[in-house]
């Protein structure tokens, strides 16, 4: 039985008892004294016998009269702590725990006999002193020679302890490592060897943990961006490396579960040639548009065939919402095998999704038809359908374009024209990542194909509210736009800063910026989530099929809005983060700036070529539009900034 004034373990901590009742009341130091010389801290608890155990009884420490010079319980305790923490009391006891141990393992009974706590500090040390407990508990429990069974002791066979000593010698072959390795990261200077250490560093500035042991014990800033710099200054990432979409929590590779193909179903043939007309490096053609004469014709990938509601396909794609583009990959929101039993015009039969759609003499949709269909497509670039944009198959298109753009804008719609570039990744055996910035060209024939894909859009939506499909509608809010608005870029700014976000939902409203009452998006299936749910509910309907309900449509919009924000950044991000690269780069960079907005003391200028802006103090009044010449000054790659110089 444990009595008071009895030394004790509590949760590891020398403890001594200071009051017995139902409980036991122990007394602990729960903050040690310091270096520096802060005194120590003690606490007091009520705790069951079960939650202790005996160290030193009471009734040795009166009968033998000690501890007689200590007038409170906090001395004692101190006392009994600095004993323990002596480096020569630890290395006396060290020899005689060793001593003991040769002892009782060179006798076969006693090699396996279990031996109590105060039994075996009585055969070390004689005369076993309270002082002396919680030393000899210490080293006990430190030293490899005896193990614990219960509360009693047995001596471990030489193969246990050599084990021991094995652990024991790597653990500090470790710590000497990792002092080694700190000491290095502190001068930024690692080698190949400090992999493992920095693997944690990159995590962290990855945002895949939360915290980093390695920052703290070097001193380092734990802030992403002074991490991201170290990054650099170690070597352990290239200044080019990208790190803003995995930031974000987005994927780089491309979705791994494979599409089947298409199924054998009943799909009205379409007879008419339509024309697929992209970019020069598309490898996904996902929509074809074509005349019939009557109707005009705007044909959709199909995955919705095979993609079905809450399968594992369907549910990776709308945690991803969208196709992923940087420039430097790719990672689509379907797999990219699936892509040629779905693209259009890569194979001479394409399957599709087809809106019929019946237009009257100024561009006005009369009706809507959505079909399963084949269809012949013929993939042109952008700049083959411009050279034959006269030609008898594609000048209908044109010319129903352009009358249904002008219908757009007598119903409010807003173009703006700001400037676009493109950023090319390449590789060299001498340096990795070279980045090269081009204009971006829009041409005649993207902008027909811009007005086909709206008119879907705005078909598909009337088709959904008129036959009361639950769908995802987008629609844009009336803009504050002033009665002035300046000419030139300045005016283009102004507007952008003008607009209102976008609206996802089920109930349909104006689209202000696009001028259409109703609107919505389907002509991308395979690389946006919006679209797939759209050609879903469309599937649903023409085949009769059970409708996914409002509710979970908005849940959907929900969880695929939430990818897409996640990409819109990391992509503005990343865009940002080559242009940077590419100024690092080109050091004797200079370029155009154009003053877009005047703030107090202030300018706002546009970086045509770079597609960049950027904010200079006033060194003169400057009117808008006003052109000056500019370069890169300070560049951070890792804070996304560069401060922009004007060139006098």
């Amino acid at each position: 039985m444990i009595e008071n004034n009895s030394f004790v373990i509590y949760k590891n901590q020398l403890a001594l008892v200071i009051e017995v009742s139902d409980k036991f009341t122990v007394k602990f130091q729960s903050s040690p004294k310091t270096s520096t010389g802060k005194s120590a801290i003690y606490s007091t608890q009520k705790i069951r016998e079960k939650d202790m155990s005996l160290l030193y009884p009471a009734n040795l420490i009166t009968s033998k009269k000690q501890l007689t010079d200590f007038s409170n319980v906090e001395s004692k305790i101190q006392y009994l702590i600095d004993i323990a923490e002596n480096q020569d009391n630890q290395n006396s006891i060290t020899e005689k725990i060793k001593e003991v141990y040769e002892l009782l393992i060179s006798d076969e009974d006693t090699a396996t006999q279990e031996v109590s706590f105060f039994d075996l500090a009585e055969l070390t040390l004689g005369d076993f002193l309270a002082k002396d407990s919680w030393l000899f508990y210490n080293m006990i429990k430190k030293l490899p020679y005896f193990k614990t069974i219960d509360e009693n002791f047995i001596p471990r066979s030489q193969d246990e302890i050599n084990q021991i000593l094995q652990k024991e010698n790597a653990k500090e072959n470790q710590a000497k490592l990792y002092e080694e390795f700190i000491k290095r990261l502190k001068q930024k200077s690692i080698n190949q060897d400090d992999f493992q250490y920095m693997q944690e560093i990159e995590a962290y500035c990855l945002g895949k943990t939360d915290k980093s042991k390695i920052l703290k014990d070097a001193g380092f800033s734990d802030k992403i961006e002074k991490v991201h710099k170290l990054l650099i200054d170690t070597g352990f990432w290239h200044f080019t490396k990208n790190p803003h979409p995995i930031r974000h929590g987005l994927s780089i590779q491309s979705a791994r579960e494979v599409l089947p193909p298409p199924p054998e179903e009943n799909r009205v043939e379409i007879s008419t040639i339509s024309y697929a007309i992209d970019n020069e490096w598309s490898t996904d053609p996902d929509d074809a548009i074509g005349f019939d004469g009557e109707f005009y014709w705007v044909h959709v990938a199909d995955p919705a065939s095979t993609v079905f509601p809450d399968s594992k396909i369907d549910i990776d794609a709308r945690h991803r919402g969208t196709t992923l583009y940087l420039p430097e990959h790719t990672a689509r929101m379907l797999n990219e095998k699936s892509i040629e039993d779905y693209a259009l015009g890569l194979t001479e039969k394409s399957k599709a999704l087809s809106f019929k759609i019946k237009l009257d003499e100024n561009a006005n949709i009369i009706d809507t038809e959505v079909l399963k269909s084949i269809v012949n497509v013929k993939r042109l670039t952008y700049k083959q359908a411009d050279e034959i944009k006269d030609c008898a198959e594609l000048k209908p298109l044109f010319d129903i374009a352009k009358k249904y753009e002008q219908r757009r804008k007598s119903s409010g719609a807003i173009q703006i024209q700001l400037p676009e570039v493109d950023i090319k990744i390449t590789n060299s055996d001498e340096e990795k990542n070279i980045v090269s910035i081009y204009k971006s060209e829009h041409t005649a024939s993207s902008e027909l194909v811009k007005e086909f894909m709206l008119m879907a859009g705005e078909a598909a939506a009337r088709f959904a509210f008129k036959n009361q499909i639950p769908f995802p509608f987008i629609s844009q809010d009336e803009p504050d736009i002033p009665k002035e608005i300046p000419e030139g870029l300045a005016g283009q700014y102004r507007l952008r800063r003008c607009m209102k976000s976008r609206r996802v939902g089920v109930t349909p409203s104006m689209h202000c910026s696009l001028g259409l009452a109703m609107y919505s998006q389907v002509t991308s299936p395979l690389r946006r989530y919006m679209d797939l749910i759209a050609h879903q509910q469309l599937r649903a309907f023409i085949d009769n099929k059970k409708l996914i309900s409002k509710d979970e449509v908005l849940e959907r919009i929900s969880c695929g809005d939430a990818g897409i924000n996640a990409a819109v950044k990391a992509d503005r991000e990343s865009c940002l983060h080559w242009k940077l690269v590419f100024l690092t780069q080109n050091p004797d960079w200079q370029g155009k700036a154009i003053a877009v907005e005047k703030k107090q003391k202030q300018t706002v200028f546009l970086i045509p070529e770079l597609a960049m802006e950027t904010i200079l103090n006033n060194d003169k009044d400057y009117e808008l539009n006003e052109e000056i010449t500019v370069k890169a000054g300070k560049i951070s790659i890792p804070e996304l900034s560069v401060d922009f110089i004007k060139i006098l």
